[in-house]
């Protein structure tokens, strides 16, 4: 290798000559002979021995007439694949260029805000108070925000299962609304098909969908048919990740409340038994069962009685559940 690394050196100084093409040749033959000397099946060509067609490539125009143990598209190779190997040396050794982006909510708008409350302290201590402050705070409350700000557009669909007193399993679809945690639509039924699902959407959806997204699972049940249908409501489908149930949150959290405020007490007889008890318990849902998320309301927005008469219990689901009320 170090012969070769100062033959080259060394036509280099002499290619400024009259005999330069000669030297070249001969240097490149001589190059490749050396290659093929050691015995193998396939020769071995080095890194070194690549950077020496790079080079020759730059500096020599008849190289493609000399070059036999190679193809001139894979010295082309080469030469890009050592062009992508320095930028990217050099992008990762150079800094940060430029000015120093100023953060939004760094500083300057922190000092503004104490100064607003009284507090008579300077930027610079707050700045070296921010280098060890999180980088990326509350990222679940900013999640939240933007939910907040969005849950009107938003609805998603879902399936859960319920075994039957004949161990048979039903399955249950539903389409909630984000905003008020609604249920817009729910049916039962023991073989889902593309197409029962999208008739379950018209019925969701009748006129005009007031939401604009749609979020669903990759369950094979959706088919190929359920998005196009999903768009052709004016919807656009959002579909999760896989074995990401967290991304539709809103759906799998009104599973667990059906199954812990019913499902999880009866059995279920059949598909029609299953559908009244689920009917049943959508209308507590909505009229009668307060929610935490909705400060102690009722999706109905039920008025609140006068703090006189007496109270009176209202069977829900079989008595599973009451509503109560005040008596004149």
């Amino acid at each position: 290798m170090f012969l070769i690394g100062r033959l080259l050196f060394g036509s280099i100084l002499r290619a400024f000559r009259s005999r330069s093409s000669l030297l070249l040749e001969n240097l490149v033959l001589r190059q490749q002979l050396a290659v093929l000397k050691p015995k193998h099946p396939r020769p071995q060509i080095a890194v070194v021995d690549k950077l020496f067609w790079v080079l020759t490539r730059r500096v020599w125009s008849g190289w493609k007439q000399a070059l036999t143990v190679v193809t001139p598209d894979t010295v082309v190779r080469w030469h890009r694949e050592g062009f992508a190997l320095y930028w990217r040396a050099i992008s990762k050794a150079r800094g940060v260029m430029g000015r120093k982006r100023i953060s939004k909510e760094g500083s300057p708008r922190i000092h503004g805000e104490l100064l607003m409350l009284g507090f008579d302290v300077s930027e610079r201590t707050i700045s070296r108070w921010m280098r060890h402050a999180p980088r990326n705070p509350e990222p679940a409350k900013r999640w939240l925000a933007f939910l907040h700000n969005h849950r009107e557009a938003i609805a998603a669909m879902d399936f859960f299962t319920v075994p039957t007193v004949t161990f048979s399993l039903l399955y249950c679809f539903f389409v909630i609304g984000h905003d008020r945690r609604r249920i817009l639509h729910i049916n039962v039924t023991r073989q889902p098909t593309s197409a029962w699902i999208i008739q379950q959407l018209r019925e969701a959806f009748p006129y005009q969908a007031g939401q604009r997204f749609l979020i669903f699972d990759r369950d094979s049940k959706y088919g190929l048919e359920t998005p196009i249908a999903v768009r052709s409501m004016g919807l656009i489908p959002v579909r999760t990740s896989f074995e990401s149930p967290w991304q539709n949150g809103i759906a799998e959290r009104w599973v667990e409340s059906c199954r812990r405020d019913l499902l999880d007490h009866v059995i279920a007889m059949n598909e029609a038994h299953l559908k009244r008890l689920l009917s049943e318990y959508v209308s507590y849902f909505h009229e009668d069962r307060t929610h935490l998320g909705l400060q102690k309301e009722t999706l109905g927005r039920r008025v609140r009685a006068a703090a006189r008469g007496g109270v009176t219990a209202l069977p829900r689901l079989g008595g599973l559940h009451h509503r109560y009320e005040r008596v004149a």
